[in-house]
C-alpha cells in the first residue's frame, strides 16, 4: 500500500469554530462561537478559483476551497473555518475524509460564507 503525502506543507494559520446548539422557543438553533475565541490549527489550504454558478438566470461565482491537516477528531462536517490572515469564514462541505483510516490526516473540501455570519 502506498503512503499518503501531504501535497503542500501545513504552514496556513486557521481557525476552527465548532457549531454550538441551543433550543429556542422549541426550535433547535445553531449559533458560531466569536472568531477569537475558535480553536487554532495549521494546514494547507489550496483554491481553486471559484466555481461558476447559474440558478434562475442569476450568476455567481462559489468560493471553494481543498484543506489538508493533521487528523483532529473535532473537524467534523457542520463546522465552519476561518482563514487567519484575511478572517475569511469558510464552511465545511460534506464529511472530512481520514485518510486511510489511520487517523493521521484529514482533507476536505470548504466553501466561503458571504453576507451574515
Amino acid at each position: 500500500m502506498t503512503g499518503f503525502k501531504p501535497a503542500l506543507p501545513y504552514t496556513t494559520p486557521l481557525m476552527l469554530l465548532v457549531p454550538q446548539y441551543h433550543t429556542v422557543k422549541g426550535v433547535l438553533v445553531k449559533s458560531y462561537l466569536e472568531i477569537s475565541k475558535g480553536i487554532r490549527f495549521n494546514g494547507s489550504f489550496r483554491t481553486y478559483g471559484g466555481t461558476e454558478a447559474e440558478k434562475n438566470g442569476v450568476y455567481s461565482v462559489l468560493d471553494t476551497a481543498s484543506i489538508e491537516t493533521w487528523y483532529r477528531p473535532d473537524i467534523q462536517g457542520e463546522c465552519r473555518v476561518v482563514l487567519v490572515q484575511t478572517g475569511a469564514v469558510y464552511e465545511v462541505i460534506g464529511e472530512p475524509e481520514n485518510v486511510h483510516m489511520r487517523n493521521q490526516y484529514l482533507k476536505f473540501k470548504v466553501q466561503r460564507v458571504k453576507g451574515g455570519v
